[in-house]
Order: structure tokens, then sequence, then C-alpha cells
């Protein structure tokens, strides 16, 4: 051998050697990462006074986040390693469906949500600032802008077409009341998703499948009850959308199910199969209600029921028109509807001097005589087909009794306007419907072209002629999806988290490891363990027992092996599930590893 390359050997084997023990150095790393003793994030024993829900509480108590300001969190290590399996299996979904994963930049040009018009529709909660300089720029709250500016250079031709982008990324979200931990915040990591297409038929075919990837994914995360319902468009745009709630008592939205599952709708769009049937018309009468202006106060005076009224209630709408929408006295109008119906931004209570300029009396209005010139009037299907109803009569302290849509006014816009109340029929299964609570974790939309058109994102047919694509989205909220699981699976003493999230799969516990093989045994089980591809956190600290489970309950993890000398003595090692109670069993010290890596896989499978 010559001595330049013995030379060249030396260099390697001592260059292989330094990478060897860099290599040991990681996993070392690895392995202190996974002993309490050095994991970052402390169990706190009291909640933050500002914490009212489950999720909140014990994300805190159990080391999981920590508040840097309102609305804002830092994720410790064990809320990184559950956020990372709630994104790896929203990755596994999006590819399934054939997603390509892109990153676009949270900080965006305002010129770009200028070309979609939102920049002037969208208020406070969208963040604008104006860089060194001075151009004006926004955080990203949502991507639709920053993806048809992507698309529209990148897909051409219908050849390309359907094309579906998604990313992981941070948004930010002014919002004025930040609450509830991770469930309403203002700075969080969205999974968005958007797709293209040459025809309508196309994207409602694609909505479908991305529905039921949705539908896995949440099953996948373990979410108990979660339910797809139609549900209002938003700023978002669009004719369809559908958003993905998770069943709990803290939720914001309220939600109306059908008890066989057939229907299922958020209460700004629900609509009941109520039926109503006209009496013969009597003679219309007016009545004295001296100083009696509410529902209340009328059907008590004149002694009938809220059902025997109607109610009229005065708006004002983003053009400052004014509406007359009249309801029967037992319902609410639902104003969501009714901004639909109109096509209007926004509504607002009208006061009374516009309500007497267009002819009518406030706390005694009524259709009648009123000047429809002055206003917009829109009937509920309850006061248009209900009889012999109590009205105003456009006159203070005077009602009419029985008045009849038909006979004595025939105007107005007739359409479906009242709020839907729990026990109303099911228009589906005339069944009673359920209100529930629902925390919102995902939402998907047809768009349509409203983005394409206004930023002209177009594509060639086959014809050579330029066409707007037809667009969909699709989002979940990542961190709010962590905290939706909690909702719905904890109990008095911490969360119980489901094996495919869990930040680690087995709890291992050294109860007092000064004792004779305490130690030994745990160390042995560890390594074990690991060695058979099972996610341990190891408990080596030394703490008293009741200090140990406490915390080990706030982890939430779903399996736990206790080491005590009093179970070694029988050869045994104690096991419990986190979802078991306060049962616990005894395993042969040789069938531990076994049996976990039994109970672990059992459960990733139903997963």
């Amino acid at each position: 051998m010559h001595p330049r390359d013995g030379r060249r050997a030396a260099r390697r084997r001592a260059f292989l050697g330094l990478w060897y023990r860099f290599v040991i150095s990681l996993a070392t790393v690895e392995i202190f990462v996974m002993r309490m003793s050095q994991l970052v994030g402390q169990r706190l024993k009291d909640a933050p006074r500002d914490a009212q829900t489950a999720s909140h509480i014990f994300l805190i108590r159990g080391g999981y986040i920590r508040p840097v300001s309102t609305g804002i969190y830092s994720l410790l290590p064990l809320g990184k390693r559950i956020i990372t399996k709630v994104e790896r299996i929203i990755r596994e979904e999006m590819d399934r469906v054939d997603g390509q994963e892109v990153l676009m930049p949270v900080v965006l040009p305002q010129e770009l949500w200028d070309e979609s018009g939102r920049s002037q529709t969208v208020g406070a909660e969208l963040l604008r600032f104006q860089d060194r300089n001075g151009k004006p720029m926004l955080l990203g709250m949502t991507h639709e802008e920053a993806v048809v500016h992507l698309c529209r250079s990148e897909v051409t031709s219908y050849k390309q077409l359907p094309v579906m982008l998604y990313q992981l990324q941070t948004k930010y979200r002014d919002e004025a009341r930040p609450r509830a931990g991770l469930i309403r915040v203002r700075e969080f990591t969205m999974k968005d998703a958007y797709s293209f297409h040459a025809t309508q038929e196309n994207l409602e075919a694609y909505y479908e499948r991305v529905h039921a990837a949705y539908e896995r994914i949440f099953r996948r995360l373990g979410m108990k009850q979660c339910v797809s319902i139609q549900s209002d468009t938003g700023m978002m745009g669009g004719k369809v959308s559908h958003e993905f709630m998770a069943v709990a008592e803290c939720g914001e939205d309220t939600l109306f199910l059908s008890p066989d599952g057939r229907y299922k709708a958020n209460k700004e769009v629900a609509t009941s199969g109520i039926r109503f049937e006209k009496q013969p018309a009597l003679a219309l009468e007016e009545v004295h209600t001296p100083e009696k202006k509410s529902i209340d106060e009328v059907a008590t005076f004149l002694g009938v029921g809220p059902e025997h009224t109607g109610k009229a209630v005065f708006f004002l709408d983003a053009d400052n028109k004014l509406i007359f929408a009249c309801i029967r006295g037992d319902f609410e109008v639902n104003e969501t509807k009714l901004r639909n119906y109109l096509k209007t931004k926004e509504l607002r209570f009208a006061d009374d001097e516009r309500i007497r300029a267009a002819g009518a009396e406030p706390g005694y209005a009524s259709v009648l005589s009123v000047d429809a010139t002055q206003c917009r009037i829109v009937l509920d299907r309850s006061f248009a087909e209900s009889s012999n109803l109590v009205v105003g009569a456009n006159k203070a302290d005077y009602h009419l009794k029985n008045f009849n849509y038909g006979r004595d006014f025939t105007g107005g816009e007739v359409v479906d306007l009242a709020a839907v109340r729990p026990g109303d029929p099911c228009p589906v299964s005339g069944l009673p419907l359920e209100m529930k609570r629902g925390i919102e974790i995902g939402n998907i939309f047809q768009l349509g072209t409203k983005y394409s058109t206004a930023m002209s994102c177009n594509f060639l047919d086959q014809n050579g002629k330029s066409q707007p694509m037809i667009m969909g989205c699709y989002g979940i909220g990542v961190g709010r999806s962590m905290a939706a699981v909690i909702e719905q699976s904890h109990d008095q003493y911490g969360p119980i988290w489901p094996m495919s999230i869990a930040p680690y799969q087995v709890h291992l516990v050294s109860l007092n490891p000064n004792q004779p093989g305490v130690a030994e045994t745990a160390e042995a089980l560890y390594s074990e363990l690991r060695a058979a591809g099972i996610e341990v956190l190891y408990d080596d600290r030394g703490e008293k027992a009741g200090s140990a489970f406490a915390d080990a309950d706030l982890i939430g993890i779903p399996l736990r092996l206790i080491v005590a000398a009093k179970s070694l003595a029988l050869g045994k090692v104690e096991f419990k599930r986190r979802d078991g109670g306060r049962n616990s069993d005894l395993l042969d010290r040789a069938d531990v590893v076994a049996k976990m890596q039994e109970l672990v896989a059992a459960a990733l499978t139903d997963a």
C-alpha cells in the first residue's frame, strides 16, 4: 500500500469514528428527552384563573403549552409531539386524495387582497402593516389569494387540471376576544388546501373525496363525535360549504341534529319541517292595547299564546335600506338567513326615526298601510302561512286581531327566516331536532370562480378558449383539533389521549428506585420497550407515588407500567390503562413488552 493510501484510510477511519460518536450522542439525547427528569414542561397543581374549559386547563397544567401573549402560545415538547402526529395524519390523508404540499408565506402584500376585493370587506381581524419601504402588507389569516397568485402562473391548461395544493402553515387572526386556550387564538397552525377544476361537476366529485378524507382524519385523531354539517359560507364566499364539528359543551357553535343522523346543520342555516295549517279567516278587529309593545305583553293582555301573534323586526342593510321582517311571535329571525337572502354584507337594527319614515309605528308596526317604497318587506313562512294573528295597527296603543296574509295583505317576499328551535321537527325525518354545541375543527367550501375571476386565474380549455378555474378550499385547525380531542376525552384528572396522537404510547413509572431491583428493572424495561419500537416516557425521578401518578394522569398517555418493589417480589409489573379508571392489573415481567406491543398495535390498527 502506498503511504498516501494508508494516510487516507486512517483519516477515513477517524472520520467514521467521529461520525459514530456523533450518532451515539444523538441517540443519547433522544434517551434523555424521553426521561421525565429531563423533560421540559412542568406540571402545575392549579389552573390559570382565565381557564374555563377542560382543554385549556389541562394543556396548561400538563405542560403542553404556555401563553406568550393573549391568544398566542408556545408549544412545549409534549404538545409539539401531539401536533406533529396530528399533522402526519393530515398529510397522509391529503396525499391520499392527490394533494401536493406547498408552503406559502405568512406575510403577504396587500395588493393580492386588493385584487380579490377582500382587503375592503374583511375587518380588524386582518392584521395590516407597512414594511420599511411603506408598502402595505398583511399577515395571512387564510391563503386563497396567495394560492391563486401561485397557480395562475403554474397551471395554464385543462390538461393540468384538476390539481390540489395544500400547506400546513402559521396563520394570524387578530381576534377581539381570544378564549378557551387553543380553541380561539390569534396565532395558529392550519392545514389549508385549495383545488382547481375545469368544470363544476369535477369540483363536486372532488369535494366528496375531500369530505370522506376529513371523516377519516377526525376518526383517526380519536374524535368521539364529529359531525359534518351544512353551514354558511361567510366571508369565504361560494355556494356550498360544510363544517366539521366536534360535539362538546364548550363549543361556540350551535348545531341541530336529527336523532337518526339524517339531518345535521349549523343554526345559521338550519331549517325545520314544521307545517302551518290555515284556519278559517275571522273578521279583522282593532283592539286597544295600552302601553303593550312586546310579544309577551300583548299575548298576555289579550289572552292568547305567542304563536297567535305576529312580530315586526326592522333592519338596515349595508346600503342603508330599511328591511321590514315579519315573523310569527313564537319565532326569532335568523339574521344569517336574512342576510344571505338579501345578499347584503351586514344587518343592523333600525332606529325609530327610519321606522316612522316608512309609515310604521315602533312597537305597533304592521305591514298594513306601510309605505312599501320606503322599505323592503320580507315575510317568514310562519307569518304568511298562519291564520288570525295579532299584529300591530300602525297606531300607538293599538293592535289588530285576526290578520291573515293573502286576504289583508298580499305583498312582500315569503322566505324561510326563522331560527330553528330545539324540538322542532326535522325537515327530513320529522323527528324532534336536538340542539348541541360544537367546536369547528374543519371546513370545506365550493368556492366556484369568486377568486379566479377577480384575480384572472384562467386556463385554456379544449377549444383554446380562456376560462376561469373553478375552486374549492378545505381547512383544518391543527391546535384546535388537539384541544377538541381533550374536550371529548378527559376525566377530572387530565386528558385521555387516543393512541394515534398520544405524546408517547407507554408511560413507565419507577416507584422508590432505591429499593432493590426497582431501578434495574425499570431501566431494562425502558431499553426493551424502545428496542421493540414503542414510544415510552420514563418517569425516572423517584417521586412519591401520589405525585408520580398525578403527573401521569395530567400527561394522559394511554398505557402505564409501574415498577415497584412489592410487585417485583412476585415477578410482576403493575399495568393500567389511562381510560380504565383507577383499576390496574399485574403482568408477568417476561410478558410486559409483548403485551405492550400487542395493545399499541391493536389501538393503532383501530385508528
